[in-house]
């Protein structure tokens, strides 16, 4: 009788945006393809990989609690092999190196589909102290790439760029991924079909800097064709360098969803200067009356930094009156943070984290009454959504989204209806709940 090895077993744990989940996704499938054992049970595991965030120091924080939370694994649990990858060790190779002897290898971000090579050579040469692989540039996936969706549903992202050749003067990301590198067209459209024909139906397209891709809207008009696909939405949309050739495909597109995510980051000429954004008020409010001319029900999605060094009362009071004018159906705000080795770092004029505070505060009571204004209106109209999966409130059974809500970062429809997760369905909106809403279907 011959006896083989049982395969190693691992998990993976994956913290920050969407753009990370889609590389772990693409660690799980190299795994997969080599037949390892993967796992939800992290008690169970052997090998532990956690792809970590470092863009701001909240998300540093996360990964660092995360990995010291599992290195309690290796002392009292199942798990042989603790890996760490991604922006941290990305960001800090030093600091990460002596201050987590309990990890065995730090992976940066340019590793992922090398995952399988740099887990077997881990398994026949065991560390006494960590080791560390880290590449210049991020990882640019192809249609060929291994990958294996973790979520389930008939939603899917697919990035389309790596890196960023902005220097805006607050962020980390250039130095993290490098500068702004596109896969091909060819790859990307291959890469949806073979989604499709797995049962996705929708795909959501991030990056950096989506609208920085060289063919946007001859790929969108392509990722438009692929058959089984009904909705194709963009996400992260610097205001920069969106082309109105975008937003009227919208416009006659069907499967384009009429939503745009466009980071403002403040609207006051003096700040944007400060912040190194190209764009400046004037050409941002031309930019959404057009997106709101050519694609007159179009949803836009925003989000904006407030206490930026320097920010005045005036720059905040405008910042304040022209969200109380544009009417964004979703907002997002942050209190600016410095961060290390970042130029905004070094500029005086440092806001007292009270004001930050009571900034964000009186801006996103703003947005939730504008929120809440409109969605009351939506009572008793009609809307396609997609059927999410099961709602985590008690109260009603299923979650679902109209092409106006992103997965994730946006509101959902709460349905209790018997309608199947992952399809399509028309239901009428009953109630708003805020900033989600309640339907019934209806077709």
């Amino acid at each position: 009788m011959s006896l083989t090895t049982p395969p190693t077993t691992i998990y993976i744990e994956s913290l920050g945006c969407a753009k990370n989940q889609v590389d772990s996704e693409v660690m799980l499938g190299c795994l997969e393809q080599d037949n390892f054992a993967l796992t939800s049970d992290i008690h169970t595991a052997e090998i532990i990989i956690i792809n970590t965030c470092a863009f701001i120091a909240e998300a540093t924080r996360e990964s660092i609690d995360t990995i010291l939370e599992y290195v309690e694994l290796k002392h009292n649990g199942s798990c042989r092999s603790l890996i760490v990858c991604g922006c941290l060790p990305q960001r800090y190779r030093a600091e990460v190196a002596s201050a987590l002897p309990e990890v065995d290898l730090f992976l940066g971000s340019s590793e992922y589909a090398r995952i399988v090579e740099h887990i077997k050579e881990l398994n026949q040469r065991p560390v006494s102290s960590p080791r560390m692989i880290i590449g210049k540039q991020a990882f640019l996936q192809s249609a060929h790439t291994p990958r294996s969706l973790s979520a389930l549903g008939s939603s899917a992202y697919i990035k389309i760029a790596e890196g960023c050749s902005h220097g805006c003067t607050y962020c980390t990301i250039p130095a993290i991924k490098g500068p702004f590198r596109q896969r091909s067209r060819r790859s990307i459209v291959q890469e949806a079909r073979t989604l499709a024909q797995a049962g996705i139906q929708e795909i959501n397209l991030v990056a950096q800097d989506t609208t920085r891709y060289s063919e946007l809207p001859a790929l969108l008009r392509e990722l438009c064709r692929v058959r089984g696909l009904r909705w194709v939405r963009l996400l992260y949309c610097h205001p920069a360098h969106l082309q109105t050739e975008v937003l009227k495909l919208m416009a006659s597109e069907q499967t384009l969803c009429r939503y745009l995510d466009i980071p403002l980051q403040h609207i006051a000429d003096p700040v944007l200067k400060r912040m190194g954004r190209r764009e400046s008020r004037a050409r941002i409010e031309a930019l959404i009356t057009r997106a709101r001319t050519l694609v007159p029900d179009i949803s836009l999605r925003t989000t904006f930094i407030v206490g930026f060094p320097g920010e005045t009362e005036k720059d905040f009071n405008q910042l304040l009156n022209f969200v109380r004018d544009a009417r964004f159906d979703n907002l997002g705000a942050f209190c600016y943070r410095a961060e290390e080795d970042t130029p905004a770092a070094k500029m005086p004029g440092a806001i007292p984290e009270r004001i930050k505070r009571e900034r964000y505060k009186e801006l996103m009571t703003l947005q939730k009454k504008i929120v809440r204004e409109k969605n009351v209106a939506l009572k008793g109209q009609k809307f396609r959504v997609l059927v999410d999966g099961i709602s985590p409130r008690e109260a009603y059974a299923l979650q679902a989204r109209t092409e106006f809500q992103a997965p994730e970062v946006d509101g959902v429809v709460f349905l209790n209806d018997d309608v199947t997760i992952g399809e399509f369905a028309t239901v009428t909106i009953t109630r708003s709940l805020t900033y989600d809403l309640v339907g019934r279907v209806t077709g």
